[in-house]
C-alpha cells in the first residue's frame, strides 16, 4: 500500500501542475473565457487553500514519517513556510475572513525562494548555505518524470497559494461581486 501510495503521489502533482497551468491562463483571460474559472476558484479560495494546506501537511509527513526520507534542513524550512497555510485556512473559513491571504502571500513567497533553492543545489548548482551534515538538501529522494521532486512538490504547493490569492483578488474586485 506505501509503495502504492508512493508511486502515486507524483502523478498527483503532474495533474494538479496541469490544472495549475490552466488555471493561470484563466487568470490571465479573466476578463475573456477565463471569467468563470477565475470566479470559481476565487469564490472557493478559502476551501481550496485548506483542502491545499492539508495534503501538503500530509503529503510531507507522508514521506517522512512513513516512508522514511528524512528531511533537509531546507526541507524543514519549506514546512516552516507552508505548514501554516493549514491553520489560516481554517480559521479564515470559520470566520469567513479572506484577509488571510495576506499573510499567505507572504509565507508562499518564502517558501518559493527556498524551494527554488533547494532544486537548484539538488540539480548540481553550488551550495551557498551549507546543510548540516545530518541531511543531505542534494539528496533526490522522489523523481518521477524528470522533474517532479520533493522540493518541486512544494514549489507546486505555494505557487498555487499566490494563485488562489491572485484569484481571491479578483473575486472581491466588485466587477464579480456585483
Amino acid at each position: 500500500m506505501t509503495n502504492l501510495l508512493s508511486a502515486f503521489l507524483p502523478k498527483i502533482v503532474l495533474i494538479f501542475d496541469f490544472l495549475l497551468l490552466f488555471a493561470l491562463v484563466a487568470l490571465i483571460f479573466k476578463n475573456s473565457w477565463g471569467r468563470q474559472v477565475t470566479k470559481w476558484i476565487g469564490h472557493h479560495s478559502l476551501w481550496l487553500g485548506l483542502l491545499l494546506g492539508l495534503a501538503a501537511v500530509l503529503g510531507s509527513l507522508f514521506y517522512s514519517n512513513v516512508i522514511g526520507f528524512p528531511p533537509c534542513d531546507l526541507c524543514w524550512w519549506q514546512r516552516v513556510f507552508i505548514y501554516p497555510a493549514l491553520p489560516l485556512f481554517a480559521v479564515a473559513l470559520y470566520k469567513k475572513d479572506r484577509g488571510v491571504f495576506k499573510f499567505v502571500t507572504t509565507l508562499s513567497l518564502l517558501a518559493i525562494i527556498v524551494s527554488l533553492y533547494n532544486i537548484y543545489i539538488q540539480y548540481g548548482g553550488d551550495p551557498l548555505i551549507p546543510c548540516s551534515a545530518a541531511s543531505d538538501c542534494t539528496k533526490v529522494y522522489v523523481d518521477a518524470f524528470g522533474f517532479i521532486t520533493i522540493p518541486f512538490m512544494a514549489l507546486t504547493t505555494s505557487v498555487t497559494l499566490l494563485l488562489l490569492a491572485w484569484a481571491n483578488k479578483i473575486y472581491e474586485n466588485d466587477s464579480y461581486t456585483q
